[in-house]
This record gives C-alpha cells, sequence and structure tokens, in this order.
C-alpha cells in the first residue's frame, strides 16, 4: 500500500513539475493564506462562488421575466457583458487542467 501511495505522489508531482499550474491566484500575504487576481479570495472555491454568482445576475439581468421579479433601481444600468467578461477572466484555467489530469491519475489506480 505505500508503494502505491508513493508512486501516485511521484506521479503528482511529475504531473505538476511539467506545466505552470496555480497561475490564477497570486499569494498576496502568507500569514493570512490570502490569494489576489484583481479580487481578493481566500481560495479556489471562493473564486468559484464569485464566477457563479457573476453568471446568475448574468442569466437574470438577461431574461426579461426574471429581471421585472428581481428588484433593481431603474436607474441602474448593468452592463451584462462586463459581468460575463470578468466571469470569463476569473476562471482558473491551468488549475482545471490540474485537476483533468489527477483524474487520470485516480482513474488509473
Amino acid at each position: 500500500m505505500q508503494l502505491k501511495n508513493k508512486d501516485r505522489t511521484e506521479k503528482l508531482l511529475e504531473l505538476m513539475s511539467k506545466r505552470n499550474y496555480f497561475t490564477k491566484l497570486k499569494l498576496e500575504h502568507k500569514e493570512d493564506s490570502s490569494f489576489t487576481i484583481p479580487l481578493k479570495v481566500s481560495s479556489y472555491n471562493e473564486l468559484n462562488l464569485i464566477v457563479s454568482d457573476l453568471l446568475k445576475a448574468s442569466i437574470v439581468l438577461m431574461n426579461k421575466e426574471a429581471r421585472s421579479l428581481a428588484v433593481f433601481h431603474k436607474e441602474t444600468d448593468i452592463n451584462v457583458l462586463i459581468l460575463l467578461e470578468i466571469a470569463l477572466q476569473l476562471l482558473p484555467e491551468e488549475e482545471m487542467e490540474l485537476l483533468d489530469d489527477l483524474h487520470k491519475v485516480y482513474l488509473d489506480s
């Protein structure tokens, strides 16, 4: 069992050394483990929630029926394209590739 775990660890380290993963979030302060993009987040999970909320807001804003039910001030001018562009920029593409590679390692075991 230990040999199998050692092999998995070595394969994981090999995968991670081949590419430059974890590039989306930049470590800002080691003391509190906070990261930055243009936004400060505490984890990839929080980043995912931010992107999800941006997408949900965009869906509501693009749907006439949903927008009429939502509480918006009439003077509020929200540009849905900008929200969608921000969401695209926040998606951690390299990290998703790593998850695919890890999934392959898991399936091979």
